[in-house]
């Protein structure tokens, strides 16, 4: 296994050799790297929702490769290398899994839940006085999440404090309360920047919704889409069978027609 992971090594060194690597590579640096490693992730992501699992090992070779990557540029750097990445990976599962690797006791999943998350929040805190800045509950959510997903763990951050609604209901009336005022705002002068900052305002208040009903609002978005995707194919086919015109009012009757036909009605 070790020779294997090796000749990754040394086929990404051989890459970005100044003399003999490949031009491209060469050129690259974390900052143009990061949306081909963001890609990749999704790549996996995907290949799991479709049960590809020759695809996922392709795609987990892909993203170990930006691993690779990354690792390889910090070392020419003289920042840290491969194996200090996988030190520190294997040196924060140890120590946030001391049930395991240590003598505590977990009775339950949402025990270890909880133990998790108050081994990260020690984290948080620790590089907080090491920096010298103010620690907040909301520290360490990436800025680079998906929109919805991070929308949600800053919710989830802010409701460990207190501030939360006791339950969905007040949830919902705050969602209409959202949508009232984008309506409102689209009954004025064109001001996208209101408009904007109002339809952000709808979605933090789904996603807050959602957060209250356990449902991942990133899961449900894609379920909704692929939803969508389905049934539009299927309204196309029936147009080209029908010779349908593209007019609205055709189109709605077939998806209305599409709609009852994936009922059983």
């Amino acid at each position: 296994m070790n020779s294997r992971l090796d000749r990754l090594l040394a086929t990404m060194a051989r890459l970005r050799d100044p003399q003999h690597g490949c031009p491209w590579d060469r050129e690259q640096n974390f900052a143009t790297i990061a949306p081909y490693t963001i890609e990749e992730g999704y790549e996996v992501a995907d290949a799991i929702a479709r049960g590809d699992m020759a695809a996922l090992k392709d795609e987990l070779g892909d993203l170990l490769f930006q691993v690779v990557f990354h690792a390889r540029m910090a070392e020419e750097q003289g920042l840290f290398s491969f194996e200090d990445v996988a030190a520190a990976i294997a040196d924060k599962m140890e120590r946030r899994h001391p049930h395991v690797f240590g003598d505590a006791q977990v009775d339950s999943v949402t025990a270890q839940g909880e133990a998790w998350e108050e081994h990260k929040a020690a984290e948080r805190r620790h590089r907080a006085v090491e920096s010298g800045a103010a620690e907040s509950v909301l520290d360490g959510v990436a800025l680079v999440l998906p929109a919805l997903l991070r929308a949600d763990k800053l919710q989830k951050r802010a409701a460990r404090i207190g501030f939360d609604w006791p339950d969905a209901r007040p949830v919902v009336d705050k969602l209409k309360e959202e949508i009232a005022e984008l309506v409102t705002e689209i009954r004025k002068p064109a001001d996208q920047q209101a408009l904007k900052d109002e339809m952000g305002d709808v979605l933090f208040a789904a996603t807050n919704l959602a957060r209250k009903l356990d449902i991942d609002p990133e899961a449900a978005l894609r379920h909704a889409t692929a939803k969508f995707e389905r049934r539009f194919r299927r309204v196309e086919a029936l147009a080209a069978q029908r010779g349908s015109s593209g007019d609205l009012d055709a189109l709605e009757t077939l998806w209305q027609q599409v709609k009852l036909d994936e009922r059983g009605q």
